[in-house]
């Protein structure tokens, strides 16, 4: 019995099959190397998330107008604009997150981080320019880094295609619905106005045009918006086909396009307290003042994102 033991021993291991425990093992580190290279590609993420965060979000930390929002801004339109921020960061995420994301559960924990990282980073800044300072009410400092916090959790996000080396963040050859471009649309738009709304000096320059000024600028803001990704072939940019007609592709994305940094324009300004005690012209001259770098910045988003 003991011989035909061994003689079985020596034909399995004869036979070069691997044994259970071998087979368990290898496919154990195999596991752990893939969750080891997980966690690196996401920490990676997180360090570009950072880098734009800072680099999105310092213009608008060096502004004086956004410090003095921090504790001027209403407080209900300062809540409702961070309300709307986490659905914004969520479709981003699921765009563009700190990893490639396959379920919206995934996108919501990649904008809570960003939102986490926007927090962190403003909150750094801001004490590090002694804009913080122990003995400020607490109302005063929670304001000052909510207000700076949505910006720079946007920017994190955006760190993953902006700072990207190239080697794991491929180009995704696939195609956007038409509601994907015009949120993307939407999201570049925020961004650029999210810089400018806050400053005196859109007031300033609305003041200062005439209707003939305002008209011009609307003529303008079109025609770069529909250049930009149509017709000086950018990267990301869309192609149009010979036989297709150049009227659609304006009527379907330019314009539309232009309607919603409109809109976006008008809420910020709105947000900031820019058109509070004012009529109803002065109210559109802005607008469209703060809609040339909205629209710029909606042409640019199908391109940066």
């Amino acid at each position: 019995m003991q011989k035909a033991g061994t003689g079985a021993a020596g034909r399995n291991k004869s036979s070069g099959r691997p044994d259970n425990t071998e087979t368990d093992d290898k496919a154990t580190a195999d596991s752990a190397n893939a969750e080891k290279a997980t966690a690196a590609k996401f920490a990676v993420g997180v360090g570009r998330g950072i880098g734009g965060a800072l680099l999105f979000a310092l213009p608008m930390q060096m502004t004086m107008e956004m410090w003095a929002l921090g504790f001027t801004m209403d407080r209900w339109r300062l809540v409702l604009l961070l309300v709307l921020t986490i659905p914004l960061l969520i479709g981003i995420s699921h765009r563009i997150g700190f990893e490639e994301t396959f379920s919206w559960k995934t996108a919501i924990r990649d904008a809570m981080i960003a939102f986490g990282i926007g927090i962190f980073t403003s909150a750094v800044t801001l004490c590090l320019f002694k804009l913080l300072m122990a003995d400020m009410p607490a109302q005063e400092i929670t304001g000052k880094i909510a207000v700076q916090a949505i910006p720079a959790s946007i920017g994190a996000l955006l760190g993953r295609s902006q700072l990207g080396s190239g080697k794991d963040d491929t180009e995704d050859d696939q195609k956007d619905s038409y509601g994907s471009e015009l949120f993307m649309m939407a999201v570049g738009a925020l961004f650029l106005n999210l810089n400018m709304a806050p400053t005196e000096e859109m007031i300033l320059i609305s003041y200062k045009m005439t209707p003939w000024h305002a008209l011009a600028t609307i003529v303008l803001s079109i025609t770069l918006m529909h250049a930009f990704v149509y017709a000086v072939s950018f990267k990301g940019g869309h192609e149009l086909s010979a036989d297709t007609p150049w009227w659609h592709a304006f009527v379907r994305f330019t314009l539309p396009g232009y309607v919603i940094a409109l809109l976006i324009s008008l809420y910020a300004l709105w947000s900031f307290e820019r058109l509070d005690g004012g009529s109803f012209t002065p109210a559109m001259m802005a607008m469209i003042v703060l809609a040339f770098p909205g629209a710029i910045g909606a042409a640019a988003a199908r391109l940066i994102l």
